[in-house]
């Protein structure tokens, strides 16, 4: 790699306005992963300081920090230039930051494109509680079958229940206070047990919606009895005709409410998909719980990737 290459990347923090130039980077390759939608880079980058560069328009660079360490991910770029691209990554790493190179959550497809399990120069490790979920589009959309059973009994419950008290709608950037005050009840309800990374999240919920003309997402919410009780944000990746749902929360207490908006965004937001990527459990016993009951067709792995024999 010629060090004339190194120059060229001049790295930014994401803002807003960004992401109509990144979004068309997405997609380029195959990757089921969340990260294989903008919006994610989105929500997380002041959690992870997240950076680019773009490399003569072919090819999208990362740069992160997590608690003081530097890491990046895999580049964004079309499959038979990623080896130039990782490679370019990895000498910025060792020639500009002289460190090694770490790429966290990288995904499958790169890693087995890339041959890096079977490196010498890299150790390839699976972060098993980050891989995210993936879903049959129509069972989701349908909930039928023995193994959604419960899930249609929660549905049918809520129908039942709250029948003429209930709105499905999509949200818009006008909506937002509705949503705020729902994120404070749900925040405040949730207290002490809430981690760091949640509240980084209430964050990126709130810019979101503060800068959501700039942003390519699908955005619904149910209201009873005129009060939001639950809301959903997802993407659309059309190289894989897949839905990623970002967020979803609902009130825990009305029974068959997380069904119910479930399945309505799918059906109203994302007819079609084929696929449904519903993101990761974070090692919490609960979550994951709640994501295999939903009877997952597959999963999108996801690992970190260190370089070795770095001086």
């Amino acid at each position: 790699m010629e060090g004339i290459e190194m120059t060229d990347l001049n790295f930014k923090p994401v803002e807003a306005e960004d992401m109509k130039v990144l979004a068309p980077y997405f997609g380029l390759r195959p990757n089921k992963t969340c990260d294989s939608v903008p919006l994610d880079s989105f929500i997380w980058r002041k959690y992870y300081h997240v950076q680019y560069a773009i490399h003569e328009n072919k090819a999208l660079l990362w740069l992160m920090k997590e608690e003081g360490v530097m890491h990046s991910a895999m580049p964004l770029c079309k499959e038979e230039d990623l080896k130039k691209y990782f490679d370019m990554t990895v000498e910025y790493f060792n020639q500009v930051l002289h460190i090694p190179l770490k790429i966290y959550l990288a995904d499958e497809e790169a890693v087995e494109y890339l041959h890096l399990k079977e490196s010498d120069d890299f150790v390839v490790t699976e972060q098993e509680d980050l891989k995210d979920y993936l879903y049959d589009g129509e069972a989701m959309r349908k909930l039928s079958g023995k193994k959604l059973h419960k899930k249609k009994n929660h549905l049918n419950a809520f129908l039942k229940e709250y029948e003429g008290r209930y709105e499905f709608r999509r949200l818009c950037c006008a909506d937002r206070d509705d949503v705020w005050r729902f994120l404070d009840r749900w925040r405040e309800r949730k207290g002490d047990e809430v981690e760091e990374h949640l509240d980084y999240e209430v964050e990126g919920i709130h810019e979101i919606l503060k800068q959501c003309l700039d942003l390519d997402i699908r955005m619904s919410g149910v209201y009873i009895d005129g009060k939001l009780e639950a809301f959903t944000i997802g993407s659309y990746n059309p190289a894989e005709n897949m839905a990623v749902i970002h967020i979803e929360k609902a009130n825990p207490e009305i029974r068959g409410l997380y069904q119910f908006i479930n399945q309505q965004f799918l059906v109203q937001e994302f007819p079609n998909v084929t696929l449904v990527n519903r993101e990761d459990d974070l090692g919490q016993e609960g979550l994951r719980h709640a994501k295999m009951s939903y009877n997952p067709c597959g999963f999108a792995r996801k690992y970190l990737v260190q370089q070795k024999n770095f001086k």
